[in-house]
């Protein structure tokens, strides 16, 4: 009994009790460094693997879609991860109820007409839209301006216009199907839409200069980060489809007003385009009518591949569920109607 004391008491001297069990936290950054190298060495050891089994000529365009993808998307998606992290950080709760209505059937087409005049892809709007629902704007209308603000604002506008010289009614086109389409959307929400859908960001309210910055420098870092692996996620889906979808079928389907209007909506969604882009893609595709070139522009910008992974990883998969497939019918629908109205 006396020699377990006296070890009992010598375990005591060197690690106190306090201690027994406690381990050391990996830090972040250590995490993702040795999450970095086990990538790189997937990726190496894969190609290695892989490379004799795979066309040379479909894998050189497969990384091209990944890579034009990813440099396409990622200015604007930090542009609007900051202004995100700028609205939490800085712009008080009290001035969106001052800027928009109080009603919220009003404050739907309100949210759509803001998104008229912010410059930014659909890879900006979700993080923005993000940082106005934790703001206190309602959802509806904070979808509203996700779909509208990459569908209509004015650098979007002038290269629709430089895309399809002396086509005004493409513009026109573009501007009020999409408008319309982000506001139907958003007035659909507010109807039939629950709070249990959707998972509202959270971001406390902060005081003073210094707690102000730090609110800033924490949402950049935690929005980065999740939305720029989701968008990696979505690139990777659009440049496998695009690699794996024979052009043959696309010229085939051409010919048929139906089904060229749902291979345009389909290859909108896969091919996962920037909205200050698409247009130029559009054009190109000669053969096809202006409804269905029309259709393009308007579901492009509005449903994604890279749009519907950031969806889900900022509002949730009973979110994403739900809005994709009203957003895509609506789109298709008021762009056969706006199409049909202008041809």
């Amino acid at each position: 009994m006396s020699d377990r004391a006296g070890l009992r008491e010598v375990e005591e001297e060197v690690l106190p009790p306090a201690d027994w069990g406690r381990r050391e936290p990996v830090a972040p950054g250590t995490r993702a460094a040795w999450m970095f190298g086990l990538l790189a060495a997937v990726l190496v050891l894969g190609r290695t693997w892989l490379a004799p089994l795979v066309d040379a000529g479909a894998l050189d365009a497969w990384t091209t879609i990944f890579v034009a993808v990813c440099v396409q998307a990622l200015p604007f998606l930090v542009f609007g991860v900051a202004l995100s992290a700028a609205i939490t950080a800085f712009v008080p709760a009290s001035l969106w109820r001052r800027v928009l209505p109080r009603r919220p059937g009003a404050a739907v087409p309100a949210a759509g007409a803001m998104g008229a005049v912010l410059p930014g892809c659909e890879c900006a709007s979700v993080p923005v839209a993000g940082g106005l629902m934790a703001r206190g704007v309602a959802p509806s209308a904070a979808l509203t301006f996700l779909l509208a603000a990459p569908a209509i604002n004015p650098v979007v506008m002038i290269a629709t216009a430089v895309a399809f010289p002396g086509q005004p009614e493409m513009v026109l086109g573009r501007f009020v199907a999409s408008l319309l389409v982000a506001v139907l959307v958003g007035w659909v929400w507010l109807l039939v839409g629950k709070g249990e859908w959707i998972r509202i960001p959270s971001r406390p309210e902060v005081h003073g200069r210094a707690g102000r910055l730090e609110a800033f420098r924490q949402a950049m870092r935690h929005d980065i980060v999740h939305a720029g692996g989701f968008l990696v996620v979505g690139a990777m889906a659009a440049a496998t489809i695009n690699v794996i979808v024979p052009a043959g079928w696309v010229n085939a389907a051409a010919g048929d007003a139906v089904v060229s209007v749902l291979l345009l909506a389909l290859l909108a969604v896969l091919m996962s385009i920037c909205s200050e882009a698409d247009a130029f893609v559009a054009a190109s595709l000669s053969q096809f009518s202006t409804t269905a070139k029309l259709t393009f522009l308007v579901v492009g910008p509005m449903v994604d591949l890279k749009l519907i992974a950031l969806q889900t990883g900022f509002f949730g998969r009973r979110f994403a569920v739900r809005f994709v497939p009203l957003t895509f019918c609506l789109a298709v629908g008021v762009s056969v109607l706006v199409g049909g109205l202008l041809s």
